[in-house]
């Protein structure tokens, strides 16, 4: 059987790795073996909180909404529903935005459907 010299790939392997890791603190960035183990949980976060991003997004323009709303006398639960029972298809994101944004709006929006 012929020899196979692979220094050449573990190297490559090896410096790709230790590159996604260069900012990492301790040995992470240092040592392969522990590189890779960081190098994969931080691939698995990564992973993870894309999805918890949106749930803190929505978390986020519910509580802008709530907070801007009950000024005008209603809580969030009170004023999605009316606005779903009038057919009105606005978004959290856009009310939130409205509320923050453009206080004026929001009050002559929140007074047309009282």
């Amino acid at each position: 059987m012929t020899r196979v010299k692979r220094g050449n790939v573990s190297r490559k392997r090896h410096k790709k790795v230790l590159n996604l890791t260069k900012s990492f603190r301790g040995a992470a960035s240092l040592l392969f073996r522990t590189a890779n183990q960081q190098n994969m949980k931080a691939l698995r976060y990564s992973y993870a909180n894309r999805r918890k991003k949106k749930r803190n997004f929505r978390r986020l323009w519910i509580t802008r909404v709530n907070a801007a709303i009950r000024a005008y006398g209603f809580n969030y639960s009170e004023f999605l529903y009316v606005l779903k029972n009038s057919n009105i298809l606005l978004n959290r994101k856009i009310l939130a935005q409205l509320a923050i944004c453009d206080p004026d709006t929001f009050f002559k929006f929140v007074m047309s459907i009282k």
